[in-house]
């Protein structure tokens, strides 16, 4: 693949700047670990979707069958997610989406997909933290309602109140008690968000032991992940079984009608990005809403403004 160089490179060269070829989906090389890691990967996949999205704006399905290229048909489903934005905004609807799954599933990596070419403050992601002692002593789901969409919010729950049907449950950081009245009350508190007007979408993300292993050993040596690794992902490996009977019970109580689970097949990140992603814009009804036309005034004239000199000001160095 051709080198690219930053800004600073190009301005430093004698010869004229040539025109930058445009990136070729092909030299990406997004399927092979790439020198950088996560980060190198992360910025070529948006590098190769923003070149295409213009080409991409139609909406039209990608071609190639079950060769379907990820970068292509991620870029064409981030156009749909911009056009139900959109359409939840202007209609003042209330969109609420659980992602749930063991550890290194991937939903963070969907939901980063999801949100990164939306506007935050119509989508925003809720991923609280271990509850403090003032939480702990109110109503289970309290905290957790006042993070519920309001009209023309969408609220992505990267884990929500299901943890205390898996690892408050498994862990012991409830009491049998409060984990049986969480699998009554659970169905009957999202019915009423429903009622209420809230649109409710539940995703749980199934990966293998195998799979499990293989990212975690990743998260453990590379330095970019090591972050998403907790003490409590490394113990919940003992308790696998204990939170496969968890996640039953889970199902079992909570898969209702109204609400119920989609399972998506995590063991493939990439395919369980777009399936995902594609499976929820079919669960909203939307149009594309026309954008109104701008048309960008003059600037103001200078009216004798004189801009004060840089060096009383304190500029960031240009290291690139």
């Amino acid at each position: 693949m051709d080198e690219v160089k930053t800004g600073a490179e190009a301005r430093a060269e004698d010869k004229p700047r040539k025109k930058r070829k445009a990136l070729k989906l092909k030299d990406l090389g997004l399927g092979v670990p790439a020198t950088g890691g996560e980060v190198l990967r992360d910025a070529k996949e948006v590098a190769a979707i923003e070149s295409h999205w213009r080409g991409l704006g139609g909406g039209k399905a990608a071609k190639g069958g079950k060769k379907v290229k990820y970068i292509d048909e991620l870029a064409r489903l981030q156009f749909e997610l911009i056009k139900l934005q959109e359409w939840v905004r202007v209609n003042g609807l209330k969109v609420c989406v659980l992602f749930e799954g063991r550890d290194a599933a991937g939903k963070g990596g969907v939901i980063k997909r999801i949100t990164e070419s939306l506007n935050p403050r119509v989508c925003r992601i809720v991923a609280l933290g271990t509850p403090t002692e003032k939480e702990r002593g109110q109503w289970y789901f309290q905290r957790y309602v006042a993070q519920l969409p309001a009209k023309g919010e969408i609220v992505l729950f990267d884990r929500s109140w299901y943890n205390r049907a898996g690892v408050e449950h498994v862990m012991g950081f409830c009491t049998d008690a409060e984990y049986q009245e969480f699998l009554r009350a659970c169905p009957l508190f999202e019915e009423m968000l429903v009622q209420s007007g809230i649109i409710l979408i539940k995703y749980w993300f199934s990966v293998s032991d195998e799979e499990q292993e293989k990212r975690f050993t990743e998260r453990m040596r590379n330095p970019i992940k090591r972050w998403k690794l907790s003490p409590m992902d490394l113990e919940s490996r003992k308790h696998w079984v204990e939170y496969s009977k968890a996640k039953d019970a889970m199902l079992e109580h909570t898969d209702k009608k109204l609400t119920p689970w989609y399972i998506v097949d995590a063991d493939d990140k990439k395919k369980a990005r777009l399936n995902c992603i594609h499976h929820l814009l079919q669960q909203i009804p939307y149009q594309d809403i026309a954008p109104v036309e701008l048309d960008l005034p003059p600037r103001q004239s200078d009216d004798g403004y004189k801009r004060p000199k840089k060096s009383k000001q304190n500029w960031v160095p240009e290291v690139y």
